[in-house]
């Protein structure tokens, strides 16, 4: 892991503070629509609280009351009583789990929810800023991390508490000098807490940054994982697995070397209070203050009383965890969308396809200008190509037609209305886009034709049949219903082609942009391409965006982009006469051919 992506996560980790009023009420408010079932919880702690207190109290009367003075039937009403206590106490248990638990996994659902339908409202340009596994893991992780501080954390933090409550009231109704022996080593046990709480942050925060370091190391190399063969690369990628893993080991081994030494501390102060109390305990008890069956109830009351206390050291890293990843959270819900739809959208033209760049520029964040003062028109139905060499601007301006982006000046209208003045949802429904880099999703075949939309099965197939698509299609076992692998990993890059054309044809859209659509097919399949273009073509307004002048050369009007300029437009043969960048361009390609 490159320290740069070290430092990027450090960072992320570092976020966020014990205890922010300001997130509390935030992460507080989810609890809103469940909030009869937090009181129900609230009131089963409460319950379970006030049971536990009972359990030491019967050991008392069993032992003073019956056991002393012999009466066995007596004592026979107190086991069965005892024992009914701690069935209740049980199934009070068992609801109280089950309720917080129901309550978290439905927090952590409708948290999930809304930052992924957060993402879907971004544009291109928040994914430029912010990497997808980065996103992946505020809508996995630290979702996840939110969900226990309502199961695990604060809804239990309040049991926690109630019974410490109980207990410290319970050991005071039976024995106030007593008492105060078991709560002079609170302060103790506080300290000790303390001492260990700021290294055991630091040591999981180490393991969750090594833990990110070797997954961003094996997302890369499994990927990339043809290169590392071909290129003979396993030694070198074995010692370097070797090394991020080796931190991730020293990490781990931080916490439990730290949790070996935590965890007995707080039993060597339990059992001192323990000592201290059967010291006092004992004495007064020879002298006859207080029963034997006092003394063994103040016993089991210490060790409950430790309890709590233990466990609310641990809700402590899950409550500082659950702060940072609510801070991260939020922090992507309060990113708002650069690009949103006017508060009055106008409605779409006429259906005609026109497109004008009015002396458009536009660049990427504070980078200079990609595109310079572009200014043109495309008549509809026409077949405009736009060329020119890798980073002139071409696939920028496809961008700006669907508004990924925003220009910086100038505008772009379709059908005499600026794209900025439309709804996207309006924009993206006339817009049919083909890249050469084509998505398929998990899925069926005619899934991924349909991509969600009400489509018939006849309209499908007949898009399929129209780009030749249906060839390859009707030969597999299933069909349509043949199930897409990651990615179409089982498919060839011509057979995907195939399908995102089908995608594009099944629409009917107003506009169609090819980028780069033939770029990585083989002839035969280009040649069914090319025949299905032509048919999706007709009567559209249509862009191509090409490096091969091969697929250009029958457009209305080529556009010839330069440093983000337009240098040049006309036919291929009014081009090739100017002897400009476009011939220029036209001979270094067939050249290399021959």
């Amino acid at each position: 892991m490159s320290e740069r992506t070290r430092k990027s996560i450090h960072e992320e980790e570092s976020l966020g503070v014990v205890f922010e009023p300001r997130l509390v009420k935030r992460l507080l408010s989810y609890l809103r629509p469940y909030r009869g079932k937090v009181v129900i919880a609230v009131v089963l702690l409460l319950a379970v609280a006030g049971l536990e207190q009972l359990g030491p109290y019967l050991t008392k009367v069993a032992l003073d009351d019956y056991i002393k003075p012999g009466d066995f039937q007596g004592l026979i009403g107190v086991v069965l009583l005892y024992l009914g206590l701690y069935v209740l106490l049980s199934l009070v248990r068992v609801g109280q789990a089950v309720l917080t638990g129901w309550v978290g996994e439905h927090v952590m659902y409708d948290i999930r929810r809304e930052v992924f339908a957060h993402f879907q409202r971004h544009t291109l340009s928040f994914f430029d800023r912010n990497p997808v596994g980065r996103l992946v893991t505020r809508n996995t992780n630290d979702v996840q991390t939110l969900s226990e501080i309502f199961s695990s954390g604060i809804v239990v933090v309040f049991g926690d508490l109630f019974m410490l409550i109980g207990i410290i009231v319970a050991m005071v109704l039976l024995n106030w000098k007593l008492a105060l022996v078991a709560i002079a080593v609170v302060p103790l046990v506080v300290f000790a807490t303390f001492f260990f709480r700021g290294r055991l942050r630091d040591a999981f925060r180490s393991v969750r940054i090594e833990t990110a370091g070797v997954n961003s190391f094996l997302q890369e190399h499994l990927s990339g994982v043809r290169i590392v063969q071909l290129f003979n690369h396993e030694s070198h990628t074995d010692r370097a697995f070797s090394h991020v893993n080796g931190r991730l080991r020293g990490a781990h081994l931080r916490t439990v070397s730290l949790f070996s030494v935590f965890f007995p501390v707080l039993e060597l102060l339990s059992a001192s209070a323990v000592a201290l109390i059967i010291f006092r305990g004992g004495g007064l008890s020879v002298d006859g203050a207080i029963t034997i069956g006092t003394l063994v109830a103040f016993l089991q009351y210490a060790e409950r009383f430790f309890r709590p206390i233990r466990d609310l050291a641990e809700k402590w890293n899950i409550f500082q965890a659950g702060m940072a990843s609510a801070e991260r959270v939020f922090k992507v819900l309060d990113t708002k969308p650069e690009i949103s739809d006017p508060v009055r959208p106008k409605q779409p033209g006429e259906r005609r396809g026109k497109i004008e760049f009015d002396h458009v520029r536009f660049g990427y964040g504070d980078e200079e200008d990609v595109l310079k003062d572009v200014h043109f028109t495309i008549e509809p139905g026409e077949t405009a190509a736009i060329v020119g060499v890798t980073g002139a601007g071409k696939t920028t301006m496809i961008n700006l037609i669907g508004r990924f982006y925003d220009v910086r000046s100038g505008a772009i209208r379709i059908d005499g209305v600026d794209v900025r003045e439309l709804r996207r949802e309006d924009l993206l429904r006339e817009l049919a886009y083909v890249s050469q880099d084509i998505f398929l999703f998990s899925g069926t075949i005619r899934d991924n034709i349909a991509l969600g939309d009400e489509f018939t099965d006849e309209q499908i197939r007949r898009a399929a049949k129209m780009v030749h698509a249906d060839t390859f299609i009707e030969r597999l076992p299933r069909g349509y219903d043949e199930e897409v692998t990651e990615r179409g990993g089982t498919l060839s890059t011509g057979q995907r082609q195939l399908l995102s054309f089908a995608r594009a044809m099944v629409r009917d859209p107003k506009l169609l942009v090819l980028d780069e659509a033939t770029s990585s097919v083989d002839p035969e399949t280009e040649a069914h391409i090319q025949d299905a273009t032509a048919v999706l073509m007709r009567g559209r307004t249509s862009i191509i965006v090409a490096h091969r002048l091969s697929t250009v050369q029958r457009a209305n009007r080529i556009l010839v982009m330069h440093k983000g300029k337009l240098c040049e437009m006309g036919t291929h043969r009014e081009l090739l006469r100017k002897r400009g960048i476009y011939w220029r361009l036209f001979e270094l390609q067939y050249r290399r051919v021959a």
